[in-house]
């Protein structure tokens, strides 16, 4: 009888110790963990002029002299800071009602017309991790024409009152990344530009 208790106490230890080999036996594996941090991408740029010839200690706004035939110095310069996103990058440019009477002007090589605009250019910047500068007049100047008169230049003097030609550039930028917005050209582009701006 001791004998029959022993088998039967040995049989059940050895189903046992089969059962736990058996569940530690299972094989397992552990991945490293991901980690996702959702950041901002960044746009920051500014607009300069370098030469400015009236001494107001304003950067902002220039006067200068018109001689018929002179070329004057005028180098408004944009630049792209670094690490900023890959962008749309435009220039706005106002003249006077009277400028083309008097001065004339090329871009530098590389602007675009905006589609639908008259006087919005842009170019495609890319990603960088320096400072990306753009010029916009070419040869950095603009030119008096030879058919000005004095009597033209009298004229813009008259009564007191003052019609000086004018010149401005504003700058903007957009992030050029279609997947955020419907943004596949530049016209869509300046399109929330303008429209942010009104």
């Amino acid at each position: 009888m001791k004998k029959k208790i022993y088998i039967i106490v040995v049989s059940i230890l050895s189903i046992c110790s089969f059962l736990v080999g058996t569940s530690v036996a299972w094989l397992s594996s552990t991945t490293d963990t991901v980690v996702n941090t959702f950041t901002y991408g960044d746009i920051n740029i500014k607009i300069e002029e370098t030469d400015t010839q009236d001494n107001d200690n304003n950067e902002f706004t220039n006067t200068y002299k018109m001689l018929p035939g002179n070329k004057i110095t005028k180098d408004p310069k944009i630049t792209v800071l670094a690490n900023s996103e890959d962008s749309y990058l435009f220039v706005e440019i106002k003249e006077s009602e009277n400028f083309k009477d008097f001065m004339k002007y090329e871009l530098v090589e590389g602007w675009t017309l905006v589609e639908g605009t008259e006087n919005v250019y842009v170019k495609e910047v890319t990603k960088s991790g320096k400072d990306q500068e753009f010029f916009v007049l070419k040869d950095n100047t603009v030119t008096v024409l030879e058919s000005v008169t004095k009597a033209m230049l009298n004229d813009l003097d008259k009564d007191g009152q003052t019609n000086y030609p004018t010149l401005s550039f504003t700058a903007y930028a957009v992030q050029r990344d279609s997947k955020i917005e419907a943004i596949d050209t530049a016209a869509e582009a300046w399109s929330i530009v303008s429209s942010n701006n009104q």
